[in-house]
């Protein structure tokens, strides 16, 4: 996050999480986190190697499509983050390939705890061929499984997993997760977890 007011990072930081996460792993995504309202940003997370860049559609409102064109020329990924129904359908009319729903009303500054479970119906379900990704307020096994089970591909957390004890049971609970399609999520099954051949199991 190189929003330095708020999280006291820069572009500095930036790099250095490129070179390490580089050295680990070729496919792992570095993302770059911050209020971006200028075009020159973009440029700037291309130079530090961010492999995509988060744009807020309350933030940029109708620039937002001058950005995706934007970082698409300059060959930058783009996770759309929304808050509202009408932003979501915004993204979804600009085709944006990754959209992040946020529990969080940046505008109000207010929680909304359900927002992204009842935005889930915008979307055509895990797997493509849009991403999408639930934030805000997730920090326990049983609140990620239960935006995952509504066809959410991901989950974006913070506390979850840093400084916490309990980050490896949670990173463990969403890579081995193994839900039923999004589109049966109403049939009351979203507790139910199975394993790669089909049979019921028990989940962490």
């Amino acid at each position: 996050n190189t929003d330095s007011p708020s999280y006291g990072g820069d572009m500095t930081e930036l790099k250095s999480a490129v070179k390490a996460v580089r050295s680990v792993s070729e496919t792992a995504t570095v993302v770059l986190k911050d209020i971006v309202v200028d075009e020159i940003q973009l440029g700037l997370a291309k130079e530090a190697g961010a492999d995509g860049i988060l744009l807020m559609s309350a933030v940029l409102g109708p620039s937002l499509e001058n950005f995706l064109d934007l970082a698409t020329t300059i060959g930058l990924e783009t996770i759309v983050e929304c808050h509202t129904k009408a932003e979501a359908e915004r993204a979804l009319e600009l085709m944006a390939p990754n959209i992040l729903i946020n529990n969080y009303d940046r505008i109000t500054q207010t929680y909304y705890p359900n927002q992204a479970v009842q935005l889930a119906g915008l979307f055509p379900g895990s797997g493509g061929p849009i991403i999408t990704l639930a934030t805000g307020g997730i920090d326990t096994t049983d609140n990620m499984k239960r935006h995952l089970s509504v066809g959410y591909d991901a989950v974006v957390v913070g506390r979850a997993t840093m400084g916490s004890p309990r980050a490896p049971e949670f990173i463990r609970a969403v890579r081995d997760r193994t839900l039923l399609p999004a589109e049966l999520s109403a049939w009351g099954l979203e507790e139910v977890e199975f394993d790669p051949d089909g049979n019921v199991t028990t989940g962490p």
